[in-house]
């Protein structure tokens, strides 16, 4: 369990703070993560590697020459928003382009690559990689639709000395897909981790036993095994790394491999000593020879009780760029102080002035306001039961996410109406912080939705019932755009469709903007509670298969839970919107 903190929901962003306090030679605080405190040479790609907090070292730690030139980190186990992802990398970025790296997480997919879009709409050539380094969430010939694990050190250390050495964008892409391509990881667990405030891991292991096949956002493995010796589990792991190991030829890869053994929090340096030398004396039988291995606390999972082993099956390129200098705060290979001139400039998001409002539109902006307060409520008094529901087969964060998402919306799209704001910039605002404020997944798809409902009002007009129709349709119609989720993916979706029809049904009968909403929440909500016998095939739950089924998806259940509320208030409300 997490014994320091101030308040859980602050957690994150204080060891954040914290971080680039101890390490003010290394790095400096942007909007949503760190950034190099020295500026990127004119000319080089900029390497922006992210994910969620509780990864420690990964990814803050790794953000120096050599590696990373900076880290847009997310809360707890969620995906930094692409508001973070983009104040970084326009941090970071200083004419030679970015490339993004990231686990390959539903979530991290999502935000990065609308940070992405924003940038190469404003002439910034972007590139992405999505880190699949791990054998136990998919066969050997999709490996790129793997998700990622303690290869993101590998890769990120070996694209960071590409960039060091002068590799151009396209070079430096071309270098990092290669040592992907090249790295494997397996791993397994003890016991799970615990949410800072929580009182309960996010899954046990019965004693005696040991899930094999670990996540690092703490999900369970995809089965459990007898725990063996130190000797038992380094043979299990080496076996499943080398089942994928490439034939050895003169000109590429001919033995040698760089090795990672990494602890997710709780596993000690000489527990994982023994076990190395257990992985040492195995390669060495098969004719390998490890080349600067690293054990020790590479991509941690908070407190989790667990290992992986992470190998890179190296050519003479690949070999040249693990071996060479890097220098970060967690992790230094015989490197020269940071160089370079002292960073001046920062992206600073949210200084854009509020567009002016007409008075009717400010009144529609007001009643939004209420509108996701009531969202916000619902959420918070429904917390416990959407992390419940997620904790089956997920990482247990979804409540915390609604919680998060709802809670920053209110509050940004309050602020926004208190400065004059129309309808329009109150629905942008709160989507932008919808997602920033929860992340992952569901932060990046609610966001969407705010976004996409807010491009049906403007900020000169009142608007009447059918706009929030229309409003309700278009944020749907984002979500599945963006999302690309279909109908029986176990997913919002199976909810939000279903919701969607009713509505436009009910409305175009009675022009009851209450009932109808009412009547599609009900909808929605025999929807979500269907999804209980429907096995999942997107996000992180579809890796375990059969374990989601019998309990409803949460973000369905979310969604049904919330419109219901919605409908509520409107039913509730004597004057829900001014007349169209």
């Amino acid at each position: 369990m997490t014994y320091l903190l101030n308040a859980p929901a602050d957690f994150a962003s204080h060891a954040l703070h914290g971080y680039a306090a101890a390490h003010p030679g290394h790095v400096t605080l942007a909007h949503g993560g760190v950034v190099r405190s020295t500026a990127t040479p004119v000319g080089q790609p900029a390497l922006v590697i992210g994910g969620g907090s509780g990864h420690y070292p990964a990814f803050a730690g790794w953000v120096g020459p050599g590696m990373g030139h900076g880290a847009p980190c997310g809360n707890i186990f969620s995906s930094p928003s692409a508001s973070q992802v983009y104040s970084v990398s326009r941090s970071a970025e200083n004419g030679g382009g970015v490339i993004l790296g990231f686990g390959n997480y539903a979530g991290d997919v999502l935000h990065f690559g609308q940070a992405a879009e924003k940038l190469r709409a404003e002439g910034i050539d972007v590139r992405i990689i999505r880190v699949s380094d791990d054998i136990a969430s998919g066969p050997a010939d999709q490996h790129r639709n793997r998700r990622g694990i303690a290869g993101d050190l590998v890769v990120f250390k070996i694209a960071g000395a590409a960039i060091e050495a002068g590799a151009d964008l396209d070079e430096a892409e071309r270098v990092a897909w290669k040592a992907n391509d090249a790295t494997r990881s397996f791993g397994v667990a003890f016991e799970g981790c615990t949410l800072p405030g929580a009182e309960e891991a996010l899954f046990h292991v019965p004693d005696g036993q040991m899930a094999v096949g670990l996540g690092i956002h703490g999900e369970p493995g995809i089965r459990e095994v007898p725990l063996g010796t130190a000797a038992d589990v380094a043979d299990l792991l080496l076996d499943g790394v080398l089942e994928e190991e490439p034939d050895r030829t003169d000109g590429g890869y001919r033995g040698r491999v760089g090795l990672v053994l990494n602890g997710l929090g709780t596993v000690k340096y000489e527990e994982l000593f023994v076990v190395y030398g257990r992985v040492a004396e195995q390669l060495a039988a098969r004719g390998c020879t490890v080349v600067a291995p690293e054990v020790g606390e590479h991509v941690t999972s908070l407190d989790m009780a667990g290992l992986s082993l992470t190998v890179v099956f190296l050519d003479d390129e690949l070999e040249e760029y693990w071996l060479a200098p890097a220098d970060t705060p967690a992790f230094r290979r015989t490197a020269s102080a940071p160089a370079g001139e002292p960073r001046t400039t920062l992206h600073v998001p949210g200084e854009d002035p509020i567009p002016e409002a007409s008075e009717q539109s400010q009144r529609t902006a007001q009643r939004i306001v209420g509108a996701l307060e009531v969202l916000r409520d619902a959420a918070s008094e429904h917390e416990a039961e959407f992390g419940r529901l997620d904790a089956v087969a997920g990482d247990g964060d979804h409540g915390q996410g609604m919680a998060f998402g709802t809670r920053g919306a209110a509050a940004a799209g309050a602020a926004a109406a208190g400065k004059g704001a129309g309808a329009r910039t109150v629905l942008l605002h709160a989507g932008d912080a919808w997602a920033e404020e929860a992340g992952g997944t569901s932060g990046a798809l609610w966001g969407a939705a705010l976004t996409a409902a807010g491009g049906v009002f403007d900020d000169d007009n009142a608007a009447g019932p059918r706009d929030v129709v229309d409003a309700l349709m278009a944020g749907i119609d984002a979500v599945a755009r963006l999302g690309g989720a279909r109908p029986g993916d176990k997913t919002m979706i199976d909810a939000a469709l279903p919701f969607r029809d009713v509505l436009v049904r009910e409305f175009d009968a009675t022009g009851d903007l209450a009932g109808s909403v009412q009547a599609a929440a009900a909808a929605a909500r025999e929807a979500a509670e269907a999804t209980a016998s429907i096995t999942s095939r997107l996000g992180r739950s579809r890796i375990l298969g059969e374990k989601s089924l019998g309990t409803p998806d949460p973000g369905a259940y979310s969604f049904a839970v919330l419109m219901d509320a919605l409908g509520a208030a409107l039913r509730s409300a004597a004057d829900p919107l001014d007349a169209p």
